[in-house]
């Protein structure tokens, strides 16, 4: 005879029947039971207070409770002659366990000799009192109350499988990085072949624009690109999400290592998504399949009834979390890397192949450096020490004041500083440096104007600019034909050559009394 549990609305209709004066025999022909299954349910009520007469107000959940106790049969140990039966056995199914076989075979082999026992009596004593299969298993989860609309959004990587990439023209792995929200459970799906830092912030930055607005906590996985070192209570966020975190508006909220539990609705997504979406389609490249993943997201995934839910993931977001995110962003998000570098000799850093200045009293020293697309900003030991515009690969941003002194304008091939120091020296001495730098390359005279000024140092402004001036008015353009005029000391000589002829005469012409035929007081 097979066991029937009797229900609570049944024993409720017997009771019903019962108080309403109806006999044993037709209780049982109006209930279906048998005859003594309503005996026994009655006789339990009225040990329990109930009265034939009392009316059906006496039928309470209460009532009904104690006389379902009542009725329950008792058991010492709390298990039935099942559990009896298997301790009595328990050394041949711990020993057909250990040979690697199912609950389920072994409960077949047990049966053919004669020790047959419910399965699911045989699963729970393998579990409790063996300890088989307690590594698959791991005990009493409990349900966790859902947040309010527009609160939470948990992320993680799935591996999807294999995609052409036309670029490198291979087949290479993609990965989808999934958004669940996790009051509606609607989702979004991003794409890539990478999981580094630019792919987690373009897939954040797709996904609100894909949601309409940003939520108020993520909770993604311990992946090393936000997580930089995890703790249970404290963990370290990475500094570049963090500040992508602290501009969008968002806070962090990591899952520990390896609980899968601390973000369910998406880790319950990546099998959906790998099954739904990606198993046997043919996508033609990163762009279609993400075009296509966007389309899924919005039909597929966010219009069917979910099961926890019964609602359509889509049409809940939109009705009770949309209203409720933080504005989407307008602007794109500039990306910046971060690194630190060693500042050289030369009073320079290296950052993405381009040089950049830094204050000489750091050589040697290492600075973190920040850089964007617009600028990049060198700290020291938390201070900031220099900002600079970025330069291109393989371009040099240097700031004159961050060089020692005298050594900026060689370095910087600075024509204007040359010849405002020429200038201040002496009018001549600009004139005569001007001069000397006008020329189709004129940085490959600066060192005869470095020569000028050496000149100034060492005999004084005015018997330099006295020496120019002669050197000009003879158009003799020559630095060392100047530091000879300073060593004689011809600087303030007469400029006006003697003339030993007379004026109008030719200079070449010969004395007439060379042509005479008579010398004189004599005969010709």
């Amino acid at each position: 005879m097979v066991f029937r549990e009797v229900g609570v609305h049944e024993v409720r209709e017997v009771l019903r029947l019962w108080v309403r004066g109806e006999a044993v025999r037709s209780i049982e022909r109006l209930s279906g039971l048998d005859r003594k299954t309503v005996r026994r349910y009655v006789t339990a009520a009225q040990s329990c207070g109930a009265v034939s007469d009392g009316g059906e107000g006496q039928l309470d959940d209460a009532l009904l409770s104690r006389i379902a106790e009542a009725v329950r049969p008792h058991r010492a140990d709390g298990h039935g002659q099942a559990w009896s039966l298997l301790d009595a056995h328990r050394d041949e199914l711990k020993a057909l366990l250990d040979d690697g076989l199912t609950v389920v075979k072994a409960g077949e082999l047990l049966a053919r000799r004669g020790i047959v026992v419910p399965e699911r009596t045989l699963h729970r004593y393998a579990l409790e009192v063996l300890g088989h299969g307690r590594t698959g298993r791991r005990g009493v989860t409990v349900r966790v109350a859902d947040c309010e609309p527009g609160a939470e959004c948990q992320l993680d990587f799935g591996k999807m499988g294999l995609l052409a990439d036309p670029a490198g023209g291979r087949r290479r792995v993609v990965h989808a990085l999934i958004f669940t929200a996790v009051y509606s459970r609607h989702c979004y799906v991003h794409l890539s072949f990478r999981q580094d830092l630019a792919a987690v912030i373009a897939g954040c930055e797709a996904a609100w624009a894909f949601f309409g607005g940003i939520f108020k906590i993520i909770i993604p996985d311990n992946m090393s690109v936000i997580v930089e070192q995890a703790h249970p209570l404290e963990p370290r966020i990475s500094r570049a999400f963090a500040e992508y975190a602290r501009d969008r508006g968002f806070l962090i909220d990591p899952a520990r290592v390896r609980s899968p539990k601390d973000k369910p609705r998406v880790e319950r997504m990546v099998p959906f998504v790998r099954g739904s979406f990606f198993a046997g389609e043919d996508f033609h490249g990163l762009a279609d399949a993400q075009r296509r993943a966007g389309a899924w997201c919005a039909g597929r995934a966010g219009e069917r009834i979910h099961r926890t839910t019964r609602c359509r993931p889509a049409e809940l977001f939109a009705a009770e979390e949309a209203p409720r995110l933080a504005p989407a962003p307008v602007m794109p998000y500039d990306l910046p890397s971060y690194a630190t570098a060693k500042v050289h000799r030369d009073h320079h850093i290296e950052v993405a192949k381009a040089l950049y200045s830094v204050p000489g009293a750091l050589i040697g020293q290492h600075v973190e450096v920040r850089a964007d697309s617009q600028l990049v900003r060198i700290w020291h030991r938390g201070v900031l020490v220099k900002v600079h515009p970025r330069a291109r690969s393989g371009g040099r941003v240097t700031d004159p004041a961050d060089l020692p002194d005298g050594t900026a304008a060689y370095a910087l091939r600075d024509i204007g500083y040359l010849q405002r120091q020429a200038d201040d020296a002496g009018p001549a001495i600009g004139a005569y440096a001007a001069a000397l730098l006008d020329h189709p390359l004129p940085w490959t005279k600066m060192r005869q104007v470095y020569a000028l000024l050496g000149l100034v140092r060492k005999w004084g402004p005015g018997r330099v600019d006295a020496a120019c001036r002669r050197a000009l008015e003879a158009e003799a353009v020559s630095v060392p034909l100047v530091g000879r005029i300073l060593q004689r000391g011809t600087e303030n000589a007469s400029h006006q050559p003697s003339l030993p002829f007379p004026a109008g005469q030719p200079r070449f012409a010969r004395d007439p009394a060379h042509f005479a035929t008579r010398r004189p007081g004599g005969a010709a």
